[in-house]
């Protein structure tokens, strides 16, 4: 069964962000500032790819979805980062309203829409642990009979971190969220025609059947000068350096290492992500 994620790099959608600008142009400003993209790439690179590189079950894909704006060498950097992982596509839109474009990016992305598929969302600046793919596809063979009812069944992990990286290292604190985007999937029925993003993922159960897990840790929410996240957040969170243990957790099960991160966001260069051999 196919699975496929989403995955939006400073696209300037028309709607889809806790932060608003009056016009395009400001959001493209906004999204394309220097300092916010050197934020991004170092998230992204050290943060969200490690983790996707590393999934014990490698049949998955993501398309990444950028605006036809964003100038060639943050396009070149990007195409670089993620060349080494097949897995991963790059696709150039022109700002258009959020949900419209991506529904048809993944309904197009289905090599066959008759049968069934899972897809997931997955933001730049976030990870999921090493066996998301994994458990996803776990659930949904375990909830057959169920998916065979719906045209669309929701599958939550609701334990992760929320953190902050930093030159001086990693400071995060465990969180419990229901829908949150990381380590939510969905499966859809072969010949429906929704998509995970037909819905805000916070109100999926108001339209379909969520099947919730909350044992091991499964995802981390960056926390960042330029995120949702943060401008959302109604009280703030008390983060804390990790412990010896949070260490070993977050290299393990999402192949983050606390030393990587001090390198990467002191402008030292970690060693690459690299596929699993």
């Amino acid at each position: 069964m196919q699975a496929i994620g989403l995955c939006r790099f400073s696209y300037p959608a028309l709607g889809g962000f806790q932060i608003q600008h009056e016009t395009t142009d400001e959001r493209i400003a906004f999204l394309y500032g220097e300092a916010r993209l050197e934020e991004r790439f170092r998230l992204f690179e050290h943060v969200a790819l490690p983790c996707m590189a590393a999934q014990t079950n490698e049949d998955w894909e993501i398309i990444i979805v950028i605006g036809d704006s964003l100038p060639k060498v943050h396009a070149d950097r990007l195409n670089d980062l993620v060349a080494h992982i097949p897995q991963i596509s790059i696709q150039v839109h022109a700002p258009r309203p959020q949900r419209e474009v991506m529904k048809e990016i993944l309904n197009a992305a289905r090599k066959d829409p008759a049968q069934p598929c899972l897809q997931f969302r997955y933001d730049d600046d976030d990870a999921v642990a090493i066996d998301f793919i994994a458990r996803l596809r776990e659930a949904a063979d375990d909830c057959a009979p169920l998916n065979a009812k719906h045209p669309i069944v929701a599958y939550d992990w609701t334990s992760g971190y929320a953190a902050q990286f930093a030159e001086t290292g990693i400071t995060a604190k465990q969180m419990q969220y229901k829908q949150y985007v990381a380590s939510l999937g969905v499966h859809v029925r072969g010949g429906s025609k929704f998509t995970i993003m037909n819905f805000a993922h916070t109100k999926l159960d108001q339209f379909m059947p969520v099947v919730s897990f909350a044992d091991a840790p499964m995802w981390i929410e960056s926390h960042n000068g330029f995120n949702d996240s943060q401008a959302s957040q109604r009280r703030p969170i008390p983060f804390a350096p990790l412990t010896a243990g949070e260490e070993a957790l977050f290299q393990d099960r999402f192949a983050i290492g606390h030393e990587g991160i001090k390198l990467a966001f002191s402008g030292v260069a970690p060693p690459p992500v690299r596929g699993r051999s």
